[in-house]
């Protein structure tokens, strides 16, 4: 995995698609099983890397050990061009592979992602959906003083619940 996590932090595409050619499995993963294409995500790769590693067969449905997936990584890094790939390939923007519960929209909350929250409520993300807390996207947009996300989300300043936060 040494080799792939030097070629993506370098956007290395010729070295990567020579890697491939090789023989090397695109569906490789780092101790905490994330994924090439995960990696690659983080790396902030551009997208005809990205899209290289997939088309050479990485697993655009895969997650890692506590449940991040391919799509709640491109939530976190802010790719939207990634995001709508997967959008376009039939991603369900409300299912989670996490234990806790936590939805893509959460994560869009919390790292303020006001792009992505906006196409993930187009495509019908459930702003009602709460973790094994009981938390909603609103809540960790509240705690986490994203206004921006605010504004997008059913939030109610005059809530007694409210008061305290997002002023």
């Amino acid at each position: 995995m040494n080799r792939w996590l030097e070629f993506l932090k370098n956007n290395d595409y010729l070295n990567i698609k020579k890697y491939i050619k090789e023989g090397a499995d695109v569906n490789d993963c780092d101790e905490s099983g994330e994924s090439v294409l995960a990696c690659g995500i983080r790396a902030k790769c551009d997208m005809d890397l990205l899209l290289l590693i997939i088309d050479s067969g990485a697993d655009i449905f895969d997650y890692d050990e506590e449940g991040v997936s391919i799509f709640d990584m491109a939530v976190t890094y802010g790719n939207v061009e990634i995001l709508n790939y997967l959008l376009e390939k039939g991603v369900d923007v409300n299912k989670t592979n996490r234990r806790s519960g936590f939805t893509s929209l959460m994560a869009a909350a919390c790292y303020g992602r006001v792009e992505i929250a906006k196409i993930l409520l187009a495509q019908g993300a459930d702003q009602e959906a709460v973790d094994a807390k009981g938390f909603k996207a609103v809540d960790f947009a509240r705690k986490m003083n994203k206004k921006s996300i605010l504004k997008l989300l059913k939030y109610d300043e005059n809530d007694p619940i409210n008061k305290g936060y997002a002023k």
